[in-house]
């Protein structure tokens, strides 16, 4: 008997007029780069380790922001946050005639893709718009409520078509919540609720299901799914707890040191006093766990990579079935990382340290060469890399104003770029700090605030020089060494001219006028 999706593949094949390949992007919420089976045998996450053996995976890939809005900005307009304007979670682009560029799901749909959203994109637009637009997805489903900042209009929201699973996962997490909002959210529970009734579950359930009864045949597929977890907090459900054993989880790798060095608190204290609360708010935690805790903590956020290794490999199998995986371009992230309890009390990512700042990048699918599959590519990636990555395999030409690289072309930079503002009120003219990461070395340049006084203040910049090679954990903070001053002196030299190249040819954000180029006339009322 000759089943629906049977008789889509077949109609793929007779009605494909071009050669354009289907788009698959993957993507989760806060995975350390090293929350892969690739890199540490210990995670359990097969269907993404599959992906990297067929396809190439980016050892030294950052995001552009530790901490999510500002990274998935950054991912989906092909901008640095420092050029979109968005620089911390409670920002965003409300108005869409003041866009940088024209999204990554409207570009696809321009292109005659049928673009499918599923899951977080974080846009934050339902702030001040009370239709938000989807930005480019034809279809749409968030896991979240219909009241909160994640709806888009036209949107399935978990809260109408699932009410009772959403209470039910609140009323679960209610004395935890987001995690990182109250650090008891990184001790989490075995989840005794449904999986369906999980935001991600949702999520999963209403992308099977699309490709069940709603992908075009006549049309190549642009398919984006994007889950919360393994962002705190942890209720993970029992089965994939039970791939792990508590007795092999590894307790967290610890500093020789039993207090934070002065110049990384220092600097964040001068950023945000709040930071520096919720810090030791973490720590009091930290002070209070046993190394089985501990390692609890550690398990769950691996089971729930493995949960969404899980998803992902159901999802994979339709694709595959419908015959939408014999030409495309699979492409797996997260928007930043997770220090876990490192460094004797950082949990969540608001720091510039590899665990935060580092994220698991994967492309694969048939337009890989045959030669550079199962490949690690080891020059500086990030995320601002992917829209023209996916504009080079589709022929779509690139806007030089960019500062992203064509990941399957020769292109390099010198090193990998990142920035934190903190979470400062004034996240406009916060104070900023800059990451500059190479194979071998990194530097953190903190510059002193507020910005916009920050240039009467060289003199008084701050920072942190790691030995990647020999202290790959940064507890060996080599700035003021004057054995290294030569080595620090070049790293802030690319790093500055790595930021002046890509400003002077990038827009720049005005917060009343929206972006416009470089050197447009902007009258002082609009400053």
């Amino acid at each position: 008997m000759i089943g629906l999706q049977d008789i889509l593949k077949e109609l793929w094949k007779v009605s494909r007029t071009d050669n354009r390949p289907n788009v698959i992007f993957l993507m989760t919420d806060q995975q350390r780069w090293d929350a892969l089976g690739v890199v540490n045998p210990l995670v359990k996450t097969p269907n993404l380790d599959r992906l990297a053996k067929t396809g190439i995976r980016f050892e030294h890939a950052v995001c552009q922001a530790p901490m999510c809005v500002p990274s998935r900005y950054s991912l989906m307009f092909g901008y640095y946050p420092s050029q979109t304007g968005v620089r911390s979670n409670g920002g965003g682009l409300f108005f869409e005639d003041r866009l940088p560029s024209t999204p990554l799901p409207e570009l696809m749909r321009q292109q005659g893709y049928q673009t499918a959203g599923f899951g977080k994109t974080h846009w934050n637009h339902g702030f001040l718009n009370p239709e938000p637009p989807t930005r480019g997805f034809e279809v749409r489903a968030e896991g979240q409520s219909a009241d909160s900042a994640q709806y888009e209009a036209g949107a399935v929201m978990m809260s109408d078509v699932n009410p009772d699973g959403l209470a039910r996962y609140f009323e679960e997490t209610k004395d935890f919540g987001g995690g990182e909002e109250n650090p008891n959210g990184y001790l989490g529970c075995t989840s005794k609720i449904l999986p369906s009734d999980h935001r991600d579950g949702f999520i999963a359930e209403q992308c099977l299901k699309f490709l069940d009864e709603g992908v075009d045949p006549e049309r190549p597929l642009f398919l984006y799914l994007s889950f919360i977890k393994p962002h705190a907090g942890f209720n993970v459900i029992k089965e994939f707890e039970d791939l792990y054993n508590l007795d092999d989880i590894p307790d967290v790798p610890e500093p020789p040191w039993l207090e934070e060095p002065e110049t990384h608190v220092r600097a964040t204290r001068e950023q945000n006093p709040q930071m520096q609360l919720r810090y030791q708010r973490w720590k009091e935690v930290w002070d209070q766990l046993s190394k089985e805790k501990r390692r609890r903590t550690t398990l769950r956020y691996w089971a729930n990579c493995s949960w969404l290794d899980d998803y992902f490999g159901q999802v994979l199998a339709k694709l595959e079935q419908l015959g939408r995986l014999d030409n495309c371009i699979i492409i797996y992230c997260s928007d930043h990382g997770d220090m876990m309890g490192e460094r004797r009390h950082m949990f969540s990512k608001y720091c510039l340290y590899d665990s935060s700042v580092r994220v698991p990048l994967i492309i694969s699918g048939s337009v890989i060469p045959e030669a550079k599959r199962g490949t690690v590519d080891d020059r500086p990636a990030e995320l601002v890399d992917i829209i023209p990555t996916i504009k080079s395999v589709l022929g779509i030409p690139q806007d030089p104003r960019m500062p992203g690289l064509d990941l399957l072309g020769e292109g390099k930079r010198l090193g990998g770029f990142c920035e934190f503002y903190g979470g400062a009120p004034d996240r406009q003219f916060g104070t900023p700090a800059y990451m500059w990461r190479k194979q071998d070395w990194k530097l953190i340049l903190y510059l002193p605030g507020p910005l916009m006084g920050a240039v009467a203040k060289v003199d008084q910049t701050q920072g942190e020089l790691y030995c990647l090679e020999s202290d790959p954990n940064e507890w060996n903070n080599l700035y003021e060494d004057p054995q290294y001053a030569a080595v620090r002196e070049q790293m802030k030299t690319e790093l500055l001219m790595h930021l002046a190249t890509v400003w002077a040819r990038g827009p720049v954000f005005y917060e009343k006028a929206g972006l416009r180029p470089l050197g447009a006339d902007v009258g002082p009322e609009e400053l």
